[in-house]
């Protein structure tokens, strides 16, 4: 446990990321964790990619949704402390690993970049990552480190710490652009199947801040998932998640199949990761039983680690129905 000296050192350089702004936002003890499904079902219109304009309208329905403030400027900063906003460093984590075909959207991932820029956060202070270069390639994105410029690397560019992190009872170093880099991370995962985890979104999507995620793999990446988001660079710096539900691959999962691909046409947002995963696995789950699939619990896939992050030794959000305020605009 950190002394309170600790804090405090983390709470001057940035770390620690609960503001008075976004504790008024959510509130000091919220009694429910909000999570808002925000949906345009005309999203690709006649093409397989998005509509770029109606991804970025979609996202200002989803924040204004979130944050209760129609105009996109104040519910971005509604959201982002101002101590970020002035002048410290912003990561957008996407995920790559699926492919071209099932990946975090471009589209998504600049209208985000183009709102923080609007909302007051210099362009080269906001960096889009993924494990690697061809990771990043998938999602549409290149490699640039102009500093004059949204930066866009991976890990295979900006290095790993030395040192290794206890995670439960593996450990792992951490990617030095979480470390180091970034004072806050927008997790902008993609929703897909899993062939081991169940489902991987917000929680999982951090494997793509360590060296050896396949370490963290073993029983179904239970408890590794949790594990991981409890460390407290991850559970303190990755504080909001706008997840990547345009389309999504509902079984036979990481990888892309075609022939499981659908297009939720949406975006899951919010802060408690936990209650953000358990819609995710809902979503899946409805769209399995509609095309005749077993659930994941049946087919022994069940997302377990979801149930473990919400234990009494993770504490990383709720995953009980009853405490979640789910928004659907």
């Amino acid at each position: 446990m950190r002394s309170r000296r600790e804090f405090l050192k983390d709470a001057a350089t940035g770390a620690v990321l609960l503001s008075a702004d976004k504790l008024a936002l959510a509130g000091a003890l919220p009694s429910k964790s909000k999570v808002v499904v925000a949906r345009d079902p005309s999203l690709h219109g006649t093409s397989s990619r998005p509509d770029e304009q109606r991804v970025l309208s979609l996202l200002d329905k989803a924040m204004a949704a979130y944050t209760g403030r129609d105009k996109p400027v104040e519910a971005w900063k509604a959201v982002i402390p101002a101590s970020i906003l002035n002048g410290k460093v912003i990561g957008l984590k996407v995920n790559g690993l699926g492919g071209r075909g099932i990946s975090t959207h471009a589209e998504l991932t600049m209208a985000v970049a183009e709102r923080l820029q609007q909302a007051g956060v210099r362009a080269g202070n906001i960096v889009v990552w993924e494990r690697d270069a061809r990771s990043l390639e998938a999602c549409g994105m290149s490699v640039n480190t102009d500093p004059g410029r949204v930066r866009c690397y991976g890990s295979d560019l900006g290095g790993y710490e030395d040192e290794q992190v206890d995670c439960g009872a593996v450990r792992v170093r951490l990617a030095k652009i979480l470390t180091r880099e970034c004072a806050m991370v927008i997790n902008l995962p993609i929703l897909k199947d899993h062939e081991m985890a169940g489902i991987t979104f917000s929680m999982k999507n951090m494997y793509g801040v360590v060296d050896r995620p396949f370490a963290l793999h073993a029983s179904s990446c239970n408890p590794g998932v949790a594990d991981l988001n409890a460390v407290a660079v991850v559970r303190e710096k990755v504080c909001f998640t706008i997840g990547d539900a345009i389309s999504s691959v509902y079984d036979g999962g990481p990888g892309f199949k075609p022939e499981r691909l659908w297009y939720p046409n949406a975006l899951i947002v919010g802060e408690d990761r936990v209650a953000v995963d358990h819609t995710a696995w809902q979503t899946i789950e409805k769209k399995r039983a509609e095309a005749g699939v077993p659930t994941l619990e049946a087919v022994g896939r069940k997302p377990l680690y979801i149930e473990t992050a919400a234990d009494a030794t993770h504490k990383l959000g709720t995953n009980d129905p009853g405490r979640i305020r789910l928004v659907e605009v």
